[in-house]
C-alpha cells in the first residue's frame, strides 16, 4: 500500500522537478494548463495531509474501488467537474514561484505523514470514513494516471515501478467490477470485444 504511494511520489516529483521553466502556462490536460495539472496531481498530496487530520468514527468505504464506485453516485463536491477543475486551478496557483520545489515538498511531506499512520485508522474523506489502508492507493492511482498526463504535455518520459502499476491497475478493475462493467472488462482484457468509447472507471 505505502510502497506504491511513495514510489509514485518519487516518480512524479523527479517529473515535475523536469518541467521547462517556460512551459508551465502551456497547455496541460483539457482545460486545465500545465500549472493546474500538476497542482491537481498534488492533491493526491494534500488530501493526505488534510484527511490524516480528521479522524472519523465510521467506515463508510470498506476499499479503495468502493471510494472509486461511491464517487458517481454523490452529490455535490464529488461529481461537481467545474469544482475539480477550479481545485485544479487553485492548487496550481498555490505552488507558487518555484511549483517543482513545491510540488517536491508536498510529497515528501504526505509520504512521511502516511509512513507515521496506522493503515487501519479511520480518517474523513469527501467520501466518508476510510482507513488509510483504503484510501492511500487511491491516491497513488491519481499520481500514477496524472503522472502519464504531465508527461504526455511535456514529452517528458516518467516511468513507474511493475509493482506501483499492478497495484493501479488492480485498483481500477476491481472498480470496474463494482460499478458492474466486469464482462466487457473481461472481453476488452481477453480480445473478445472493444470497450465503449470514452470508457472510464473515476
Amino acid at each position: 500500500m505505502l510502497e506504491g504511494y511513495a514510489e509514485a511520489a518519487q516518480a512524479v516529483s523527479g517529473l515535475v522537478a523536469r518541467i521547462p521553466d517556460d512551459a508551465w502556462e502551456g497547455p496541460g490536460l483539457g482545460e486545465w494548463d500545465l500549472r493546474a495539472l500538476v497542482g491537481h496531481t498534488s492533491r493526491a498530496f494534500v488530501t493526505v495531509l488534510t484527511y490524516l487530520e480528521r479522524p472519523a468514527d465510521t467506515e463508510d468505504i470498506d476499499s479503495p474501488e468502493g471510494y472509486y464506485a461511491l464517487i458517481p453516485a454523490m452529490t455535490g463536491e464529488g461529481i461537481d467537474r467545474a469544482a475539480v477543475a477550479q481545485r485544479g486551478r487553485d492548487a496550481g496557483a498555490a505552488l507558487g514561484d518555484e511549483p517543482a520545489a513545491a510540488f517536491a515538498a508536498l510529497a515528501q511531506r504526505a509520504v512521511a505523514a502516511a509512513r507515521a499512520a496506522d493503515p487501519d485508522a479511520l480518517i474523513s474523506s469527501i467520501a466518508g470514513g476510510v482507513r488509510v489502508a483504503s484510501y492511500v492507493p487511491t491516491r497513488t492511482v491519481e499520481l500514477v494516471v496524472h503522472g502519464h498526463d504531465i508527461a504526455v504535455a511535456t514529452g517528458l518520459a516518467v516511468a513507474f515501478t511493475e509493482h506501483t502499476v499492478t497495484q493501479v491497475a488492480t485498483v481500477l478493475a476491481r472498480t470496474a467490477v463494482r460499478l458492474g462493467h466486469g464482462p466487457a472488462l473481461l472481453d476488452a482484457l481477453t480480445g473478445r470485444a472493444p470497450l465503449p468509447p470514452g470508457f472510464s472507471v473515476v
